[in-house]
Protein backbone atom coordinates (compact mmCIF):
# COMPACT_ATOMS: atom_id res chain seq x y z
CA UNK A 1 0.00 0.00 0.00
CA UNK A 2 0.87 3.71 -0.51
CA UNK A 3 0.58 6.48 2.20
CA UNK A 4 0.45 10.07 1.25
CA UNK A 5 2.16 11.13 4.95
CA UNK A 6 3.56 8.09 5.49
CA UNK A 7 6.40 5.63 4.83
CA UNK A 8 5.92 1.96 5.59
CA UNK A 9 8.80 -0.52 5.23
CA UNK A 10 8.82 -3.77 6.02
CA UNK A 11 12.10 -5.88 7.09
CA UNK A 12 12.96 -8.97 9.19
CA UNK A 13 9.68 -9.22 11.18
CA UNK A 14 9.88 -5.64 11.92
CA UNK A 15 7.53 -2.72 9.76
CA UNK A 16 8.77 0.69 10.48
CA UNK A 17 5.86 3.48 9.93
CA UNK A 18 7.57 7.23 9.79
CA UNK A 19 5.73 10.06 9.93
CA UNK A 20 7.00 12.13 6.75
CA UNK A 21 5.99 15.50 6.57
CA UNK A 22 9.37 16.51 7.54
CA UNK A 23 8.41 20.53 6.08
CA UNK A 24 5.93 20.79 8.34
CA UNK A 25 7.47 19.35 11.52
CA UNK A 26 4.89 15.94 10.74
CA UNK A 27 2.13 18.17 12.27
CA UNK A 28 -1.17 15.88 11.24
CA UNK A 29 -3.82 16.47 9.29
CA UNK A 30 -6.83 14.74 7.56
CA UNK A 31 -4.81 12.94 5.54
CA UNK A 32 -2.07 11.82 8.34
CA UNK A 33 -5.01 10.48 10.23
CA UNK A 34 -6.28 8.59 7.37
CA UNK A 35 -3.04 7.41 6.26
CA UNK A 36 -1.81 6.37 9.77
CA UNK A 37 -5.41 4.51 10.94
CA UNK A 38 -4.68 1.96 7.21
CA UNK A 39 -1.22 1.75 8.24
CA UNK A 40 -1.60 0.28 11.57
CA UNK A 41 -5.41 -1.80 10.52
CA UNK A 42 -2.91 -3.44 7.70
CA UNK A 43 0.29 -4.14 9.65
CA UNK A 44 -2.41 -5.67 12.50
CA UNK A 45 -3.31 -8.26 10.09
CA UNK A 46 0.14 -8.92 8.57
CA UNK A 47 1.11 -12.13 9.98
CA UNK A 48 4.69 -11.58 8.73
CA UNK A 49 5.17 -8.70 11.03
CA UNK A 50 5.87 -9.34 14.32
CA UNK A 51 6.20 -5.68 15.76
CA UNK A 52 5.79 -2.32 14.50
CA UNK A 53 8.54 0.94 14.78
CA UNK A 54 6.75 4.50 14.89
CA UNK A 55 9.02 7.23 14.13
CA UNK A 56 9.24 10.54 12.13
CA UNK A 57 11.25 11.98 9.21
CA UNK A 58 13.06 15.29 10.07
CA UNK A 59 14.08 17.53 12.90
CA UNK A 60 10.94 16.52 15.32
CA UNK A 61 8.82 13.97 15.73
CA UNK A 62 5.33 15.36 15.45
CA UNK A 63 4.56 19.06 16.18
CA UNK A 64 0.53 18.30 16.37
CA UNK A 65 -2.39 19.31 14.55
CA UNK A 66 -1.34 20.70 10.82
CA UNK A 67 -1.74 24.47 11.01
CA UNK A 68 -4.05 24.83 7.66
CA UNK A 69 -6.11 21.62 9.12
CA UNK A 70 -6.70 23.58 12.29
CA UNK A 71 -7.99 27.27 10.39
CA UNK A 72 -10.08 25.07 8.35
CA UNK A 73 -11.54 23.14 11.17
CA UNK A 74 -12.03 27.02 12.96
CA UNK A 75 -15.11 27.15 10.23
CA UNK A 76 -16.55 23.99 10.69
CA UNK A 77 -19.80 23.34 12.16
CA UNK A 78 -20.40 21.56 15.38
CA UNK A 79 -21.13 18.05 13.95
CA UNK A 80 -18.53 18.58 11.43
CA UNK A 81 -15.50 18.92 14.39
CA UNK A 82 -17.22 16.38 16.26
CA UNK A 83 -16.88 13.97 13.05
CA UNK A 84 -13.76 15.03 12.26
CA UNK A 85 -12.18 14.35 15.89
CA UNK A 86 -14.05 11.04 16.13
CA UNK A 87 -11.41 10.27 13.03
CA UNK A 88 -8.49 10.89 15.22
CA UNK A 89 -10.06 9.00 17.98
CA UNK A 90 -10.18 5.97 15.68
CA UNK A 91 -6.57 6.26 15.13
CA UNK A 92 -5.78 6.51 18.23
CA UNK A 93 -7.77 3.49 19.06
CA UNK A 94 -6.21 1.39 16.36
CA UNK A 95 -2.69 2.13 17.54
CA UNK A 96 -3.54 1.18 20.92
CA UNK A 97 -5.39 -1.59 19.97
CA UNK A 98 -2.94 -2.97 17.56
CA UNK A 99 -2.53 -6.22 17.85
CA UNK A 100 1.62 -5.88 17.12
CA UNK A 101 3.69 -4.87 19.84
CA UNK A 102 4.23 -0.58 18.68
CA UNK A 103 7.56 1.19 19.52
CA UNK A 104 8.40 4.59 19.09
CA UNK A 105 11.42 6.24 18.58
CA UNK A 106 10.99 9.86 19.20
CA UNK A 107 13.28 12.50 18.76
CA UNK A 108 12.97 16.25 18.41
CA UNK A 109 9.94 17.78 19.47
CA UNK A 110 6.49 15.81 20.41
CA UNK A 111 3.54 17.96 20.54
CA UNK A 112 -0.05 18.16 21.12
CA UNK A 113 -1.58 15.13 19.27
CA UNK A 114 2.04 13.96 19.32
CA UNK A 115 1.50 13.22 22.76
CA UNK A 116 -1.36 10.92 21.86
CA UNK A 117 0.91 9.16 18.87
CA UNK A 118 3.55 8.05 21.81
CA UNK A 119 0.90 7.46 24.46
CA UNK A 120 -0.78 5.11 22.44
CA UNK A 121 2.68 3.28 21.45
CA UNK A 122 3.41 0.24 23.56
CA UNK A 123 7.20 0.92 24.21
CA UNK A 124 8.31 4.54 24.37
CA UNK A 125 12.35 4.75 23.50
CA UNK A 126 13.18 8.65 23.18
CA UNK A 127 16.47 10.82 23.28
CA UNK A 128 17.69 12.72 25.79
CA UNK A 129 16.65 16.13 23.67
CA UNK A 130 13.22 15.56 23.04
CA UNK A 131 10.93 17.76 24.30
CA UNK A 132 7.26 17.39 25.23
CA UNK A 133 4.71 19.55 25.18
CA UNK A 134 0.30 19.01 25.38
CA UNK A 135 -0.02 22.66 23.96
CA UNK A 136 -4.03 22.63 23.08
CA UNK A 137 -4.47 25.33 26.09
CA UNK A 138 -2.55 27.86 24.96
CA UNK A 139 -4.67 27.84 21.60
CA UNK A 140 -8.01 28.11 23.94
CA UNK A 141 -8.50 24.12 23.25
CA UNK A 142 -8.30 21.18 25.64
CA UNK A 143 -6.94 17.81 24.47
CA UNK A 144 -9.44 15.96 24.67
CA UNK A 145 -9.20 13.37 22.13
CA UNK A 146 -5.57 11.93 22.94
CA UNK A 147 -6.22 12.30 26.79
CA UNK A 148 -7.46 8.89 27.47
CA UNK A 149 -4.09 7.21 26.44
CA UNK A 150 -1.73 10.28 27.75
CA UNK A 151 -3.56 10.17 31.52
CA UNK A 152 -2.83 6.13 30.74
CA UNK A 153 0.86 6.64 30.07
CA UNK A 154 2.05 9.54 32.65
CA UNK A 155 -1.36 9.26 35.24
CA UNK A 156 -3.56 11.48 36.38
CA UNK A 157 -1.29 13.81 38.54
CA UNK A 158 1.21 15.02 35.82
CA UNK A 159 -1.65 15.27 33.60
CA UNK A 160 -3.49 17.68 35.98
CA UNK A 161 0.09 19.96 35.84
CA UNK A 162 0.78 19.79 32.17
CA UNK A 163 -2.70 19.75 30.60
CA UNK A 164 -3.27 23.17 32.49
CA UNK A 165 0.00 24.65 32.43
CA UNK A 166 0.87 23.73 28.31
CA UNK A 167 4.70 23.87 29.70
CA UNK A 168 7.03 22.21 27.44
CA UNK A 169 9.02 19.46 29.73
CA UNK A 170 12.21 17.33 28.90
CA UNK A 171 12.43 13.88 27.78
CA UNK A 172 13.72 13.31 31.29
CA UNK A 173 10.76 14.70 32.84
CA UNK A 174 9.20 12.46 30.70
CA UNK A 175 11.19 9.33 31.89
CA UNK A 176 10.69 10.74 35.46
CA UNK A 177 6.82 10.37 35.21
CA UNK A 178 6.24 7.53 33.15
CA UNK A 179 6.12 8.46 29.59
CA UNK A 180 9.05 7.31 28.26
CA UNK A 181 10.50 3.78 28.83
CA UNK A 182 13.88 4.39 28.13
CA UNK A 183 16.21 7.47 27.41
CA UNK A 184 19.12 7.09 24.82
CA UNK A 185 21.73 9.15 23.53
CA UNK A 186 21.34 10.40 20.22
CA UNK A 187 23.91 7.85 18.72
CA UNK A 188 23.09 5.16 20.91
CA UNK A 189 19.17 5.22 20.11
CA UNK A 190 18.93 2.81 16.98
CA UNK A 191 21.12 0.38 18.85
CA UNK A 192 18.81 0.26 22.26
CA UNK A 193 15.97 -0.04 19.45
CA UNK A 194 16.85 -3.37 17.81
CA UNK A 195 17.55 -4.48 21.22
CA UNK A 196 14.12 -4.02 22.25
CA UNK A 197 12.80 -5.29 18.97
CA UNK A 198 14.81 -8.39 19.35
CA UNK A 199 13.48 -9.25 22.77
CA UNK A 200 9.84 -8.80 20.88
CA UNK A 201 10.60 -10.83 17.80
CA UNK A 202 12.10 -13.58 19.58
CA UNK A 203 9.02 -14.16 22.23
CA UNK A 204 5.58 -15.93 21.13
CA UNK A 205 3.68 -14.13 18.69
CA UNK A 206 0.45 -14.93 20.56
CA UNK A 207 1.64 -14.57 23.71
CA UNK A 208 2.85 -11.23 22.92
CA UNK A 209 -0.81 -10.86 21.55
CA UNK A 210 -2.65 -11.51 24.69
CA UNK A 211 -0.24 -9.89 26.93
CA UNK A 212 -1.20 -6.67 25.31
CA UNK A 213 -4.57 -7.50 25.41
CA UNK A 214 -3.82 -8.41 29.40
CA UNK A 215 -2.51 -5.23 30.57
CA UNK A 216 -5.16 -3.18 28.39
CA UNK A 217 -8.10 -5.26 30.27
CA UNK A 218 -6.58 -5.59 33.58
CA UNK A 219 -5.21 -2.30 34.35
CA UNK A 220 -7.17 -0.31 37.36
CA UNK A 221 -9.96 -3.27 37.51
CA UNK A 222 -10.62 -4.36 41.55
CA UNK A 223 -8.73 -7.70 42.94
CA UNK A 224 -12.38 -9.79 43.38
CA UNK A 225 -13.41 -12.75 42.28
CA UNK A 226 -14.54 -11.54 38.99
CA UNK A 227 -10.70 -10.71 38.26
CA UNK A 228 -9.12 -13.76 39.89
CA UNK A 229 -11.46 -15.95 37.39
CA UNK A 230 -11.24 -13.91 34.06
CA UNK A 231 -7.23 -14.63 34.60
CA UNK A 232 -7.29 -18.12 35.50
CA UNK A 233 -9.54 -18.48 32.00
CA UNK A 234 -6.95 -16.70 30.48
CA UNK A 235 -4.11 -18.64 31.96
CA UNK A 236 -6.04 -22.21 30.97
CA UNK A 237 -6.40 -20.66 27.55
CA UNK A 238 -2.92 -19.97 27.01
CA UNK A 239 -1.26 -22.98 28.46
CA UNK A 240 -3.72 -25.17 25.85
CA UNK A 241 -2.93 -23.28 23.02
CA UNK A 242 -0.40 -24.38 20.24
CA UNK A 243 2.16 -21.81 21.17
CA UNK A 244 2.06 -22.33 24.90
CA UNK A 245 2.45 -25.95 24.29
CA UNK A 246 5.22 -25.94 21.81
CA UNK A 247 6.60 -22.97 24.23
CA UNK A 248 6.51 -24.98 27.61
CA UNK A 249 7.90 -28.52 25.56
CA UNK A 250 10.90 -26.38 23.83
CA UNK A 251 11.88 -25.03 27.12
CA UNK A 252 11.37 -28.84 28.80
CA UNK A 253 13.62 -30.07 25.91
CA UNK A 254 16.00 -27.55 25.99
CA UNK A 255 15.42 -26.27 22.25
CA UNK A 256 14.43 -23.37 20.37
CA UNK A 257 10.45 -22.97 19.92
CA UNK A 258 8.64 -23.72 16.69
CA UNK A 259 8.14 -19.77 15.88
CA UNK A 260 12.06 -18.96 15.67
CA UNK A 261 12.16 -21.31 12.98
Amino acid sequence: MTYETLTVEIQDKIATVTLNRPDVRNAFNEHSINDLTRAFSELGRNELVRAIVLAGNGPAFCAGGDLNWMKKMAHYTHEENEADAMQLAQMLRTIYACPKPVVARVHGDCYAGGMGLVSACDIVIAVPEANFCLSEVKLGLIPATISPYVIKAMGEQASRRYFLTAERFSAAEGHRIGLVHELVAADALDAKLAEVLKALVTNSPNAVKEAKVLVRDIAGKPVNDALLKDTAERIAHIRASEQGREGVTSFLEKRKPGWLN
